[in-house]
């Protein structure tokens, strides 16, 4: 990524640690995270919020894959035909890792092959304009 442009600044506190800021400025959900939300109960409550005005488009239209909220409905079904929205389903494909995987990795017992996970395109409810 590289260094940041902000140079001459030794005496302010408030920018102490600007790598910091900008590496972690644009963090989204882990893989894992987003794992635990694809499940049924989960994915139920995030699709089906209660109407929050401090988030883009109350709150109403979630990609459930990419974790991200969208101002309106066609909005949201143009970013289920692009590349990042693929490329995030593409990922999520395989299983997320677990402390037993990680222990069998470490020579605490047999080689088990990461599973596939079906991932599809969460559906979208028309009547919401």
């Amino acid at each position: 990524m590289g260094k940041s442009k902000q140079t001459g600044n030794h005496k302010s506190d408030k920018k102490k640690n600007i790598a910091k800021t900008w590496k972690t400025k644009r963090r989204t959900k882990d893989l894992d995270q987003i794992h635990d939300d694809m499940k049924p109960d989960n994915a139920a409550r995030l699709l089906k919020q209660e109407p929050d005005y401090d988030v883009t488009g109350c709150a109403q239209f979630y990609c459930l894959h990419c974790a991200r909220y969208f101002v309106d409905l066609k909005t949201m079904k143009d970013h289920f035909k692009t590349k990042v929205h693929k490329k995030r389903l593409k990922e999520l494909r395989m299983e997320p890792y677990t402390q037993a995987e990680a222990e069998r990795a470490a020579g605490m017992g047999s080689y088990l092959p990461p599973q596939s996970v079906q991932v599809q395109t969460q559906p979208v409810e028309e009547e919401m304009s």
